[in-house]
């Protein structure tokens, strides 16, 4: 099977049911706290390419940060890139990678899917 990693948040129930799902069906899956060590741009541009979406889809627009500093203002998408990476609290999670295909595990059916 391909190398499955999870981009996780342990405050997170969705993130932290993903994970048990994955501990319990995966026996090597690697687990990226990417609040305490934040992706790079690269992290950020190959993550959106796997998951087919553009940037903005990705942001979490009920966090505060967003609500004070992004809300209903334009970005291009290399702008919504750099945001995430300057504030990793803003990306949706968790995100399940397998191979050269992701998901946004909300829900955890897209977790099972791409897991099958």
């Amino acid at each position: 099977m391909e190398e499955i990693t999870i981009w996780h948040n342990n405050r997170c129930s969705k993130s932290r049911d993903s994970l048990c799902f994955i501990k319990d069906n995966i026996e090597n899956a690697t687990v990226f706290e990417y609040l305490k060590t934040p992706p790079t741009l690269q992290d950020i541009n190959q993550v959106l390419e796997k998951l087919n979406i553009p940037a903005e889809t990705l942001i979490r627009k009920g966090e505060e940060v967003y609500k004070s500093n992004f809300k209903d203002k334009k970005f291009s998408e290399e702008e919504w890139r750099q945001i995430l990476v300057q504030h990793p609290v803003l990306i949706e999670r968790p995100i399940v990678i397998r191979g050269n295909k992701a998901v946004i595990g909300r829900p955890i059916e897209n977790v099972f899917d791409l897991l099958a």
